[in-house]
């Protein structure tokens, strides 16, 4: 028995510790102020998608109704070898948390303008999870502050790294 090749250049989307999406606009349109770890509720062909590496963080967003949790707007085509009994591409999905966590989320986004904002979707030991971010809306000025500041500390480590080479600046 010999062993198997894996293909040339194949991706390991849809292995453990893979990330399948991620919310790449979050960390600028918001401050994170904490994050948290859900299972996300799925459906067979929901999960043989994402499996393939098909899923759109894009306009997702979770809600908290009747204590329970909710992720809204994520986009999971349908999967390709699926037959009628494929699954409706944007449909509600339930968020698996712990009763103490809901609350103490639910405690933390009724009082200010929070929000809970998905940033990646990932495999977790054969298990779909969702990263949720408490966050809270970013303003103009603070979005031009971050992206300048970025910008100097991107300068400053090319001009250290330019001395340490004896390169002129």
């Amino acid at each position: 028995m010999g062993k198997t090749k894996s293909k040339k250049g194949a991706s390991s989307l849809g292995r453990d510790g893979s990330i399948i999406a991620s919310n790449k606009k979050a960390r600028h349109e918001y401050t994170i102020l904490d994050t948290l770890e859900a299972g996300v509720a799925l459906v067979g062909t929901e999960v043989k998608s994402m499996r393939e590496g098909k899923a759109s963080l894009v306009d997702a967003y979770a809600t908290i109704d009747d204590g329970e949790v909710w992720l809204r707007g994520l986009h999971i085509p349908e999967y390709s070898h699926g037959s009628w009994t494929n699954h409706a591409p944007k449909r509600a999905r339930k968020l698996l948390l712990h009763r103490k966590q809901i609350d103490q989320v639910y405690g933390k986004t009724r009082d200010g303008n929070a929000t809970l904002v998905p940033l990646s979707l990932y495999f977790s030991q054969g298990r779909v999870k969702v990263e949720l971010a408490i966050a809270r809306g970013k303003q103009s000025h603070d979005k031009r502050e971050t992206l300048r500041r970025r910008t100097v500390e991107r300068e400053t480590v090319r001009e250290i790294g330019r001395k340490i080479k004896g390169m002129p600046g």
